[in-house]
């Protein structure tokens, strides 16, 4: 039983899937981490600043009962608290990396090369340009010799 598992996952490694998966995995996440500051640094300042010069990692809703004056008060208390601000980070950060996989999708797809032409099947006759099978020796039309 091991020993197909192991033969399975050696063939596996061998054609490179683990190794592209690997890639994708490393990449995948430094994405990830330049897509976070581009939300947090970039995009959300300005609309925090449209929106009346609100810090959206710092909205949060306190569970414990006593008032705080900030998330990170809260959290230096360990006060239970909602912190819906990130969850709106968190959910635009998602939105940007869709869009971006949707957009390199969609250019990979349009950069695959459209599969050939298939070969011509028929030539025209030279005497009444009808089409004709490629093999053939006499055109059905005009019985002219090929």
């Amino acid at each position: 039983m091991f020993g197909s598992m192991f033969k399975e996952f050696k063939e596996f490694a061998i054609k490179g899937n683990m190794l592209d998966m690997a890639v994708g995995i490393i990449i995948g996440g430094a994405f990830g981490g330049v897509v976070s500051s581009l939300v947090k640094d970039v995009i959300m300042p300005p609309i925090g600043l449209l929106l009346g010069k609100v810090d959206f990692g710092g909205l949060f809703v306190n569970l414990s009962g006593t008032s705080y004056a900030s998330l990170a008060e809260a959290q230096k208390a360990n006060a239970a608290t909602l912190n819906y601000g990130f969850f709106i980070n968190t959910l635009i950060n998602f939105i940007v990396v869709a869009f971006a996989v949707f957009v390199l999708v969609k250019q990979i797809n349009r950069l695959k090369h459209a599969p050939a032409p298939a070969a011509a099947a028929t030539k025209d006759c030279p005497q009444c340009l009808s089409k004709v099978p490629l093999n053939a020796k006499k055109c059905a039309f005009c019985t002219s010799q090929l």
